[in-house]
């Protein structure tokens, strides 16, 4: 996209500041609990980042410059765990210098007893014990790691706000404020075959019976015996209501929708028609 000013107050130019929350896609369920999309966001203060890192800094934009913005789908789940097949990981998400690394997919179950790691993603996918979990990228951190599980059972994935748990739930997601209605993001998914992952505001990670994650949250699947998808990532920009955005080229896979009900900002959200 690429925005236009439509006004001046008085004397002063107003700078083109753009506050985002960037979410990329979460993993795919197997038997451990997939990771969710990694979290990156400059809005709010404190250790509320991906990860319970900061937020990072305001980016500051150029007007009648494009952009480029991409909302990373979900990972696919494994269908009929004991193939060995890996469960998918999600995709990432972009916006102008920031991307956010899809959540690692879920350890799966192989023949003769065997088991597949989780794998590493914005936040890490849970496995069986006989396999290490994915861990969470690092450089930026977004996301917690995904936990192990003794037994028949995997552990949970990776949240951007909290590590899978070995008793199959998955890790917790962070709210956000960013659209002016706090709304949670990014929990992961549960292990097979109890546990989830629920962690409100419609963030919901897929729980331990194969369930598909909420679109649009970058949460994790759930795992079972066919796992679920992961939920796919989103885009959110608020920036001066001085400003306009054209979003005319975002692709034929996005959609954007725009409200001003925060005085002096307009906050535009970019979802993809993929889960």
């Amino acid at each position: 996209p690429d925005w236009q000013f439509l006004e001046e107050v008085g004397p002063t130019f107003i700078p083109l500041t753009v506050d985002y929350l960037v979410i990329a896609g979460g993993g795919g369920g197997g038997v451990g609990g997939p990771g969710a999309g990694g979290y990156r966001t400059s809005f709010g203060t404190g250790n509320i980042n991906g990860g319970l890192t900061p937020v990072e800094n305001t980016l500051t934009l150029s007007a009648s410059t494009a952009y480029t913005i991409v909302v990373g789908t979900g990972g696919a789940g494994i269908v009929g765990n004991g193939t060995g097949v890996q469960s998918a990981s999600g995709s990432d998400s972009v916006f102008s210098s920031i991307t956010s690394t899809g959540g690692g997919g879920a350890g799966t179950a192989g023949a003769s007893g065997s088991f597949n790691a989780g794998v590493a993603g914005g936040s890490g996918g849970g496995s069986h014990n006989s396999a290490s979990a994915g861990a969470a990228v690092t450089n930026p951190v977004q996301g917690f790691a995904g936990a192990v599980q003794g037994g028949c059972c995997g552990g949970g994935g990776g949240g951007a706000g909290g590590p899978g748990n070995a008793n199959t739930n998955g890790g917790v997601g962070l709210n956000s404020s960013i659209t002016g209605t706090q709304t949670s993001y990014a929990g992961g998914g549960g292990g097979y075959p109890s546990g989830g992952a629920s962690f409100g505001g419609g963030a919901s990670g897929g729980n331990g019976t194969g369930s598909n994650a909420t679109p649009n949250t970058g949460a994790g699947g759930g795992s079972g015996i066919n796992g679920g998808r992961g939920g796919s990532g989103v885009v959110i920009l608020r920036y001066p209501s001085a400003y306009t955005i054209n979003t005319t080229q975002i692709g034929t896979n996005l959609s954007s929708t725009n409200n001003n009900s925060v005085s002096g900002y307009t906050i535009t959200t970019i979802i993809c028609a993929n889960s």
